[in-house]
């Protein structure tokens, strides 16, 4: 057998052909930096999972050991557990969306619901409409499906419904087929932004418009910090909507469960998908999740994670206001990001090396982007480190960009930039958790 490979993969010459849209995302490649005890990391949106107490989930793996093991140890349902679905229907309801039992395909994560939607439906040069800027691995998802994913833009009020009609309307004549509109309506992923309710319903009639599937993605929902956001846009549209959720930020992202409610023929698509990606879901860690959502005060927990994350978003915000006040960033009422936009000139993703040098870390505007926009912008997270934490690394931050500024001004022919103040000198302090 003769190989096209090379000496670094001699493989290379066998694999499919939609691998070539695999590839590391940044956020991921900033992990083994950003995790220097050292750093302090704004990268990263990994729940502040400590705000658990341990005795609720001991006490439903204890049960779940003790009195289901013979099943929870056991393949199960390739739809998911019957008991865990009908307490995810509670779940939702919060948000307005009402269902039945049978509605619901249990997944290993949300994350491998986008992946399951994407089998289904993409074929190579299919397009995928999308937030720009949008969630990082749904970008890498669908491209490794070889789609094209095509940007519609956003503001801070979230994706702007006249600009999405022109962005449809320019795929449609460029005869590429849309498959669907992929949107995180809540609490954005990058930009923190919550999209109204008018702006909800006028997405859905341009959707029912022109026939395009809306695959909604709602991780952040219930993390609101003073007052709940629109209901979800599967509330009021049954047949046009796809909804995705989520345990990984209400709970804990360890456990792998996420969850996909969808329009009858998709739904049964859905699961026999799911059979044969995973055959079925965790029956150990969904026991576990329903053993805790029957016996724990859950809502009373997403309502401790919602102080945990209202105090560590003030922290960003001061910090901001302080330390870097001639930029601008979006101000989130719920979720984990800030979106911080910096001069056109700078450069986000060049500039992450002399960061990481400083001892601070975020996440580069372009890794949420396909097309390799949003250089002149950041996405800074503000669920994992304490309050001082956030205040120290966007300190940190601020001579990062105070110094970029600094050398334009220096070589730029064209003309001064305006500079932030001066930060004085010192010896930074190390992050140790």
């Amino acid at each position: 057998m003769q190989m096209q490979g090379n000496n670094m993969d001699p493989w290379r010459g066998l694999y499919a052909a939609r691998t070539a849209g695999l590839s590391a995302s940044e956020v991921r490649a900033l992990f083994a930096v950003a995790s220097r005890p050292e750093v302090v990391s704004l990268a990263g949106g990994m729940p502040f999972v400590s705000a658990l107490p341990q005795e609720l989930l001991t006490g439903a793996v204890e049960r779940t050991v003790r009195e289901r093991g013979a099943t929870a140890l056991q393949y199960g349902s390739g739809q998911g557990m019957p008991q865990l679905r009908e307490q995810i229907l509670e779940v939702m309801a919060l948000e307005g969306i009402h269902a039945g039992v049978d509605d619901l395909v249990v997944t290993t994560g949300s994350q491998h619901a986008l992946e399951l939607v994407a089998k289904l439906f993409l074929d190579p040069g299919d397009v995928v409409l999308a937030e720009g800027p949008s969630y990082v691995t749904a970008i890498t998802v669908f491209k490794s499906f070889q789609a094209e994913v095509v940007h519609s833009p956003m503001d801070d009020d979230g994706l702007e419904p006249e600009a999405l009609r022109q962005t449809i309307a320019r795929v449609k004549a460029s005869g590429k087929t849309i498959k669907f509109l992929y949107t995180i309506p809540s609490f954005h992923n990058p930009m923190g932004v919550t999209l109204p309710w008018a702006r909800r319903m006028e997405i859905l009639e341009i959707a029912r418009q022109n026939d395009i599937l809306v695959l909604e993605d709602n991780p952040y929902g219930l993390l609101y910090f003073d007052q709940a956001p629109p209901h979800a846009m599967r509330s009021i549209e049954e047949d046009g909507v796809i909804y995705l959720g989520t345990f990984s930020k209400t709970l804990a992202p360890g456990f792998r469960v996420g969850w996909a409610v969808a329009p009858h023929a998709i739904r049964e698509k859905l699961i026999l998908a799911n059979e044969a990606a995973v055959l079925s879901p965790s029956s150990f860690s969904q026991t576990v999740i329903s053993e805790y959502l029957g016996s724990a005060d859950w809502k009373g927990q997403i309502d401790t994670f919602r102080g945990v994350y209202r105090e560590r978003r003030d922290a960003m915000l001061g910090a901001l206001a302080e330390q870097l006040p001639t930029l601008s960033w979006t101000v989130p009422t719920g979720g984990f990001y800030v979106w911080l936009r910096l001069p056109e000139h700078l450069d986000s993703k060049a500039m992450l090396p002399r960061a990481v040098k400083e001892l601070v870390a975020y996440t580069p505007g372009t890794a949420f982007y396909a097309d390799g926009a949003g250089r002149n912008a950041m996405r800074l997270s503000f669920c994992y480190p304490t309050p001082d934490f956030i205040r120290e690394g966007i300190r940190r931050l601020a001579i990062v960009i105070n110094g970029e500024l600094a050398l334009l001004n220096e070589f730029q022919q064209t003309g001064p930039v305006s500079t932030l103040p001066a930060e004085p000198e010192g010896v930074l302090p190390p992050y140790a958790g």
